[in-house]
């Protein structure tokens, strides 16, 4: 009998997340076929049929769904296996997998690497700039080393640790505002603008948003805060945009117009994120202590 593969479990478990060979293949960076046959020799090994191959779309066997839960497991006590190697080098030294989400990289990565290089010349770090959901599954699954994004994370596996607040303003174009126009008022008033689904800061806005009536919610979702901005300057409705973002995004000479929201201002909650598992506690601890250093907290 052959010895089951971590590649097998890795195909396995990126077809499992997925729900679809051909996404499966691309994200192993694999043909499809390679990884459909690799998949069957698991079948075989277990003995167990793991998948449902219908014409349009795949489910998985009670069997299949264990062997996924079990695998995912076993991935991250590998990477964990190796993640203790790489204590030995010292804090923050060797390779080192971070996720950050959209809303933040661009607003903190540009003042972060320069320090952490100059602090840490060991560090090779990896970057992976993607949505809440994908970061939380690959870091569960030991792809990366630990993530950068709004909390909560409801997860008994994964440890986080509280970085900084981020509050919200409201965004608009309009330039002749009265002083009982307030932030409520407005959102009742104009088409609320979001960012497409997936995104976090999407949740987080309509969770703010109570008083805002449904057909207020913009149907259209953009892709990037930019994207949203520049339909506010163009008069299509008004946003929301964290702090961080408002210091880089809106210049002195824009024509939009921050408002802010009355105490307790609305915010979000950024943190630090890993597996309860990982023997690299001292790294995160460190990372976490230079963002706060770098955001006067």
């Amino acid at each position: 009998m052959h010895a089951i593969s971590t590649k097998q479990l890795r195909y396995f478990h990126a077809l499992a997340r997925l729900k679809h060979f051909g996404k499966a293949a691309d994200f192993c960076s694999v043909t499809q076929p390679a990884l459909s046959m690799q998949i069957k020799d698991l079948e075989q090994i277990l003995g167990l049929n793991l998948v449902i191959r219908g014409k349009s779309q795949i489910t998985f066997t009670p069997d299949g769904d264990e062997i996924a839960r079990r695998a995912e497991k076993i991935l991250a006590d590998i990477q964990d296996l190796a993640d203790y190697a790489k204590t030995r080098a010292g804090i923050l030294a060797g390779n080192f997998r971070l996720g950050i989400i959209p809303t933040i990289a661009p607003y903190i990565l540009p003042s972060l690497l320069p320090v952490l290089s100059a602090r840490f010349p060991d560090l090779s770090l990896k970057l992976r700039e993607t949505t809440t959901p994908n970061l939380v599954d690959e870091v569960m699954q030991g792809q990366l080393d630990a993530i950068i994004v709004a909390l909560p994370i409801h997860d008994n596996d994964l440890i986080s640790q509280t970085l900084f607040e981020d509050p919200f303003f409201l965004v608009t174009n309009q330039q002749d505002i009265g002083p009982d126009e307030s932030p409520a008022k407005l959102m009742q008033d104009n088409n609320l603008l979001l960012l497409e689904e997936g995104h976090c800061l999407r949740d987080q806005t309509i969770s703010l948003c109570e008083m805002v009536s449904p057909q207020n919610l913009s149907q259209f979702g953009a892709t990037s805060l930019k994207t949203l901005l520049e339909l506010v300057a163009n008069n299509q409705g008004i946003t929301l945009i964290p702090k961080i973002a408002a210091k880089i995004e809106i210049t002195k000479d824009s024509p939009l117009r921050l408002i802010k929201f009355p105490a307790p201002e609305p915010s979000r909650t950024i943190g630090l994120v890993w597996r309860k598992s990982s023997p690299r506690t001292k790294d995160f601890n460190a990372l976490g202590n230079e963002i706060k250093k770098m955001m006067n907290l």
